[in-house]
């Protein structure tokens, strides 16, 4: 099963162009969607979600007609938004519990023996019956999971799921993604290079509406092998060298600004050849250099 996204194009009341003849090709495994705030990620998912309209375009899932055929999409959807409200003093056990039973599962006994598996899964098992009103940020995102994976999903949609978690949380929160990842559709959208390198194979890049790359991590990099400089700048220099070259990023590397630039041929003034990295691929392509 795969997806495929034909032209997809969505404007807001307000004039804004969400989507711009979005075309992509999403197959089985961990599907990165990378891209900075504003740039269309969200609003794709939603579309795929179901939970709002395209002005023209298409989207199959399969043979299921995304846009046209919303219920058979719900009943192999996952979906775990930016941020999601749960029940105040209802424990994991019992949300998942009732979650299930609005997805169909009438069997007490079948949805007793699924809850206590996806707890299991998520690793939070022994804090069923707190509130997950009272968990911790990375505690609710790995819930947000196991509400998503009932009834065995053929897609996942995971929206921004890292952010503001601390390096342990995003570790296993990592763990449960790629090992889900394996035999579904699992799309991750997030403004972070990390998080797309560190799991999928497959991405794509978005800005301003607009795809500006779509392909696999691999074919990203090599688009821009051996194209990418870096020197350390002192910071008042800074703004001369982002006038005389092709700047892709700076960040301060013990206290002075590490540089990378885009040139095709060497460069010279202290300039070194850089090892390439997903981090060089967004930027170059948000700044139209590559």
């Amino acid at each position: 099963m795969k997806i495929q996204i034909d032209n997809l194009n969505k404007q807001y009341s307000n004039g804004v162009k969400a989507l711009e003849n979005v075309s992509l090709t999403i197959n089985k495994g961990m599907f990165g969607l990378l891209g900075p705030n504003g740039a269309g990620k969200s609003s794709l998912m939603r579309t795929l979600a179901t939970l709002q309209d395209a002005d023209s375009g298409t989207a199959m899932l399969g043979e299921i007609d995304i846009l046209n055929n919303k219920e058979e999409v719900r009943k192999v959807l996952g979906y775990l938004p930016q941020e999601f409200g749960v029940y105040p003093r209802t424990s994991a056990v019992d949300l998942l519990d009732y979650l299930a039973l609005m997805k169909g599962f009438n069997k007490r006994s079948e949805r007793k023996e699924m809850v206590s598996y996806l707890l299991n899964k998520v690793n939070l098992f022994e804090h069923r019956k707190k509130a997950v009103s009272s968990y911790s940020g990375g505690m609710r995102q790995r819930f947000g999971i196991a509400q998503c994976l009932i009834g065995s999903p053929k897609l996942v949609i995971v929206d921004e799921p890292t952010a503001g978690l601390d390096p342990g949380e995003r570790n296993r929160f990592y763990n449960i993604l790629s090992e889900i990842g394996e035999n579904i559709i699992l799309i991750l959208s997030t403004h972070i290079v990390q998080d797309v390198r560190e799991l999928c194979t497959q991405m794509a890049i978005m800005d301003k509406g607009k795809v500006l790359f779509s392909g696999n991590t691999d074919d990203a990099l090599l688009q821009i092998r051996g194209k990418v400089w870096e020197r350390k700048v002192n910071k008042s220099e800074l703004p001369q060298f982002q006038n005389e070259y092709k700047i892709i990023s700076n960040k301060l590397v013990g206290g002075k600004p590490l540089i990378h630039a885009f040139s095709e041929t060497e460069l010279g003034n202290g300039f070194v050849k850089a090892e390439e990295n997903l981090e060089d691929v967004f930027f170059a392509k948000l700044n139209e250099l590559a």
